[in-house]
């Protein structure tokens, strides 16, 4: 590992030079796959490479354990209200949440190291319920979450998904439904 970052900037120019920016939608915009995808931070778990997403294809949030958050609610809320003030008439995007296995966020779960965490200024309480040990039941919370979440327009659609580090494999946890159209029980 190297502190230059020339690498990344001879990369840069590499893309600057395709015609891949012609494809990225402009402001207002709805992405190319109508598609959000909230994941991890983990870089096993790039949604570009596992998901095959080109530029412009989806709007991509990543935090650790691609958990539901408050800030992460606030986003998809402006996002949400763009689309119905700006382009209430395009087709309506699907927020894909997707965790997977072995992932860091589990360590949340060890009281010691957590509340070591904590002591830097964080809520423990909070830290605790951010851990992913079964991706499957972790996505469906966060999807209930995001099907009652009052700020979110009811014409989007929410599913989940459970992502399997070693197989690469994407397993649908929850079916895709609007949130106009759902109960509070997920899957």
């Amino acid at each position: 590992m190297t502190d230059d970052m020339n690498f990344l900037l001879e990369r840069n120019r590499t893309f600057a030079r395709t015609d891949a920016k012609a494809r990225a939608p402009q402001i207002p915009f709805v992405p190319n796959e109508q598609l959000y995808v909230i994941t991890c931070v983990d870089p096993r778990v790039d949604p570009a490479d596992i998901l095959g997403l080109q530029l412009g294809d989806a709007i991509v949030a990543r935090n650790v354990g691609g958990r539901i958050t408050p800030a992460l609610l606030q986003d998809l809320a402006w996002i949400s209200y763009l689309h119905e003030t700006k382009t209430p008439d395009a087709d309506w995007f699907q927020i894909a949440v997707i965790h997977h296995t072995d992932c860091g966020s589990g360590l949340f779960a060890d009281d010691n190291l957590r509340h070591a965490f904590a002591a830097r200024g964080f809520n423990e309480s909070e830290l605790s319920g951010l851990a992913v040990l079964d991706p499957a039941q972790t996505v469906r919370t966060d999807v209930a979450t995001l099907l009652t979440y009052p700020n979110l327009s009811p014409r989007v659609r929410v599913s989940g998904y459970a992502y399997d580090i070693v197989t690469g494999l994407l397993t649908e946890v929850v079916p895709a439904r609007a949130r106009a159209d759902a109960d509070t029980t997920v899957g």
